[in-house]
C-alpha cells in the first residue's frame, strides 16, 4: 500500500517531502527519496498492523513486544497519575494491546471527521483502553491523572498558534503545544516519554519508556523545546518510521511564508 501511495504521489507526498528537505536538508535529493519510499513503505505497515489490532482482538502480539522501562513506570504509577508523552510513529497501534495489559492506561485521540474511521478508531481502542478521552476534553484528561491514570498523549501534530509556542524541531521552527506542561502542573502528574519501533526481520516490536524529570520548568519554550528534541532523538533510530505525512511546520512565525504551497489546504 505504501508503495504504491508513493508513485501515486499527491499531496501527502508533497507534504512529506517537504518536510524531510527541512528536517534532513544534509541529505541530497537522491536519499531525501529514498527516505520517503521507505516512510510511505513504513506508514502502509503500520495501516496493515492496525487493522489486524482494531480488527482481530484475540490475536496476541504481546509475546513479542519487548517494554523497555515498563517497571519505572509502574513504579511511578504507584504514586499517583502520569502522563506519557508519545509521538506519531508508524507502529503506534499494534503495541497497544501489550502496552495496554502491562500497563492500564488511558489514551487521549484526535476526533477524526470521517464517521466512518471514527467509530473504527475509537472501538478499536476501547478493546483494550479504559477510557479514550478526545484530545479537545482536557478536563477529563486531568481528572484521570488526578485519579492516579496513567494516560498516553501526543502533542507532536501542530494544532495551531493558540495553545502553542514556537521550538525548534530539527532545526526549523514549529509550532508546539504549551498546552502540555499546564496539563502535567495541573494534574500533579509524573511525566513519561515513550518511542516506538519495529524490527522487521524477526517481527518484533520495541517500546521505550523513561522518565522526564523537572518537568515542566519556568518557561514554556524551554519546555516545548525539551519535549521536540526528546522526540528528535527517538525519531534518528529511524528517520522512516516516523509518521511525516502531516504538516509539521503549517503554522509559521509572522512573515515566514507556508513551505507546503500546494498542499497546504490538507
Amino acid at each position: 500500500m505504501g508503495r504504491c501511495a508513493w508513485r501515486i504521489g499527491g499531496r501527502r507526498r508533497d507534504i512529506t517531502e517537504t518536510n524531510l528537505r527541512l528536517c534532513f536538508p544534509e541529505l541530497d535529493r537522491s536519499a531525501r527519496a529514498a527516505l520517503g519510499r521507505e516512510v510511505f513503505r513504513h506508514a502502509g505497515i503500520g495501516i496493515a498492523e492496525t487493522l489486524s489490532v482494531w480488527l482481530n482482538p484475540r490475536r496476541n502480539l504481546a509475546p513479542r513486544v519487548c517494554l523497555e522501562g515498563a517497571d519505572a513506570l509502574r513504579s511511578a504509577a504507584q504514586r499517583g497519575g502520569v502522563l506519557v508523552i508519545g509521538g506519531h510513529f508508524s507502529a503506534l497501534e499494534c503495541v497497544g494491546p501489550a502496552l495496554a495489559s502491562a500497563l492500564p492506561m488511558d489514551v487521549v485521540y484526535r476526533r477524526n471527521r470521517n464517521a466512518a474511521w471514527e467509530w473504527l478508531q475509537v472501538r478499536g481502542r476501547r478493546r483494550y483502553f479504559p477510557n479514550v478521552i478526545e484530545r479537545e476534553d482536557t478536563r477529563s484528561l486531568i481528572r484521570a491523572l488526578r485519579e492516579g491514570h496513567i494516560v498516553w498523549y501526543a502533542p507532536d501534530q501542530d494544532y495551531g498558534p493558540k495553545h502553542s509556542v514556537f521550538a525548534p524541531f530539527f532545526g526549523t521552527t514549529a509550532a508546539t503545544l504549551a498546552a502540555t506542561g499546564r496539563i502535567v502542573r495541573l494534574s500533579g502528574a509524573a511525566v513519561f516519554f515513550a518511542s516506538q519501533h519495529r524490527d522487521e526481520v524477526p517481527g518484533r516490536w520495541t517500546v521505550r519508556l523513561a522518565p522526564i524529570e523537572d518537568y515542566p520548568g519556568s518557561n514554556p519554550v524551554a519546555d516545548a523545546t525539551r519535549i521536540n528534541a526528546l522526540l528528535e532523538q527517538a525519531i534518528r533510530i529511524d528517520p522512516a518510521q516516523y509518521l511525516w505525512l502531516h504538516r509539521r511546520f503549517k503554522t509559521r512565525p509572522d512573515g515566514v511564508p507556508d513551505p507546503y504551497g500546494r498542499a497546504s489546504k490538507i
